[in-house]
């Protein structure tokens, strides 16, 4: 099942299109699988045994946490896919069990892939700790992809580093073409 729209669709649109959804379309064992560290996923097996791929990337953004604060308000709003072939309804709050849409218009006409917040992260910025935000979320019946994706951003405290925001997004797919536009956050 695969959700088309000919027009730029609407907050109706995505709702109808949510509630067609349904369940995860991949196996529950990997529901939030994005939740434990890069390293720990690079090592599970049953990962690449079942055909999923690991595409990972980090920038820095800036530093400061006025930065980070921009960046994370950024991921809030779902500016990442401020573009305008891609969006997401910035409206759509980032919570665990949140049912969303992204809106695709690669070629004609435009893909509507639902998907699901599977859990958020935050940490606030203690004495000599890093401060983190991020968000997991998992694709649903009608989506082109079996995916579980994470966002996130968060700013060290270290001596030799000073304060540097980053921003970074983990996915685990069985098919990847990830855009990166890192500039939506100023």
């Amino acid at each position: 099942m695969v959700f088309l729209s000919w027009g730029r669709p609407s907050a109706q649109d995505q709702k109808a299109i949510i509630h067609k959804s349904g369940t995860f379309n991949y196996d529950d064992k990997y529901k939030g699988a994005t939740a434990k560290s890069l390293a720990s996923l690079k090592e599970d097996q049953a990962l690449s045994k079942d055909g999923f791929l690991l595409n990972n990337a980090r920038v820095l953004v800036g530093s400061g946490i006025d930065t980070f604060e921009k960046a994370k308000t950024a991921l809030k709003t779902w500016r990442h896919f401020g573009l305008n072939w891609a969006f997401v309804d910035p409206k759509t709050p980032v919570q665990q069990g949140t049912k969303f849409c992204a809106c695709v218009k690669e070629f004609f006409p435009w893909l509507m892939m639902p998907l699901q917040v599977v859990y958020v992260n935050e940490t606030k910025i203690a004495k000599n700790r890093a401060a983190t935000f991020g968000f997991g979320s998992g694709t649903l019946d009608g989506h082109l992809l079996f995916a579980v994706y994470l966002v996130m951003v968060f700013c060290k405290r270290k001596a030799f580093l000073s304060n540097c925001t980053w921003c970074g997004e983990t996915e685990v797919v069985l098919a990847c073409e990830s855009f990166r536009n890192w500039k939506w956050f100023e």
